[in-house]
């Protein structure tokens, strides 16, 4: 059985299925109790859906990180970096700008 917040959300979605901001907090609860796959084809939705949504992008490149996909962070994070400038917002850049350096500077 899946938790409430998760319940609670899809039960949200069903009344605006579309909700930009619903469906990030489903996935991200999604990756909260493991359930990776869920949150990729969400994250992925987002992104083809709602390509200005600049959350997205930082938190589904931390899970592509977690799945061991190096090379997708860096795209995503390279992308959400480039949506965020082109929006002015400035604190999601510094942070996705960070979250790359990590990547790429990470010596593993």
């Amino acid at each position: 059985m899946e938790n409430s917040r998760i319940e609670q959300i899809k039960k949200f979605l069903t009344q605006t299925p579309d909700d930009t901001f619903l469906n990030y907090a489903l996935a991200i609860e999604f990756v909260a109790v493991s359930k990776n796959e869920e949150a990729m084809k969400i994250f992925q939705k987002l992104i083809k859906n709602n390509p200005e949504y600049s959350a997205t992008y930082y938190q589904f490149g931390k899970l592509l990180l977690k799945e061991n996909d190096r090379q997708g962070a860096i795209k995503i994070f390279e992308d959400g970096i480039l949506i965020a400038r082109k929006n002015n917002e400035h604190h999601a850049a510094s942070e996705l700008q960070a979250a790359l350096n990590e990547v790429l500077f990470d010596e593993e």
